[in-house]
């Protein structure tokens, strides 16, 4: 308890220094909000668009699809607030030596290097995809319960787990390659195939995105749960895929620091 409580405090001041800072360049942060503002909306005309000459994309018409794009809009947020900066910034820290001034502090150093600074613009975003994904449920022609919708939400903490995940394990292999950005653009790349629904994948790619590289866990299979008929198997596929992925990543940045050569090495 006193563990999580120290880390709970730390994170705290993470996110009290990052408004601060983010207040000294306000074009910067308004600019980031109009920036996000703008993706939202292309996602939701990019659908809009594609269901007026269909009546339904994987299975799901179109309040179902604006379920969904909330539900990816959501983790998207979430990643930006919370990890984004941290990971696009963590090849720097490696290839410079500056790592070493994360590893030498008295706690987890994955969670100092992921966390250390908190995105107060994105978080700004992630109130407006709440209110499309409110939006979105408003407008659905049948009653979503709220226990169902409290799973959602839940699941979209997940699904920001999963992204991280494969974002940070892109990005540890700056460690083996010495390369001067990691990986990381792979994923972004790749998240693609998060934001289509899952039923439109067959055969091995369908196997690759929901349990290799499972981004349909992300926002797809979370959607299918709030819409669909109750599925233990779907909720039992996701717990599974994130434990193992959680615990690969953390063996892989295990493996990493033994490779890592120090500023004073």
């Amino acid at each position: 308890m006193r563990v999580a409580w120290r880390y709970t405090r730390l994170f705290a001041y993470f996110i009290a220094f990052s408004f601060s800072k983010s207040f000294e360049f306000r074009f910067d942060f308004y600019a980031r909000i109009v920036m996000d503002i703008v993706y939202y909306s292309v996602a939701i005309g990019f659908f809009k668009i594609l269901l007026l000459h269909t009546p339904s994309l994987g299975g799901w018409n179109e309040p179902q699809m604006m379920i969904f794009v909330s539900a990816y809009c959501m983790v998207d947020a979430l990643n930006m607030t919370l990890f984004s900066n941290n990971m696009w910034m963590f090849p720097f820290l490696v290839n410079r030596g500056d790592l070493d001034y994360y590893l030498i502090r008295p706690v987890s150093s994955l969670f100092f290097v992921s966390l250390r600074d908190f995105a107060a613009n994105s978080f700004v975003n992630l109130l407006i995809t709440l209110g499309l994904f409110a939006w979105a449920v408003l407008r659905y022609p049948e009653p979503i319960s709220v226990p169902k919708i409290l799973l959602f939400l839940g699941l979209m903490l997940n699904g920001t787990l999963i992204f991280y995940c494969l974002n940070a394990m892109a990005n540890m292999m700056v460690f083996f390659t010495q390369s001067s950005e990691g990986f990381g653009h792979m994923v972004w790349t790749m998240m693609k195939f998060g934001e289509r629904p899952d039923r439109i994948y067959t055969g091995w790619l369908r196997r690759l995105v929901t349990l290799v590289i499972p981004f349909s866990l992300i926002a797809s299979f979370p959607t299918r749960l709030l819409i669909e008929d109750f599925d233990w198997r779907i909720l039992a596929h996701i717990c599974v895929v994130t434990v193992c992925l959680f615990s690969f990543t953390l063996w892989v940045w295990s493996r990493a620091l033994r490779s890592y050569s120090s500023a004073s090495s």
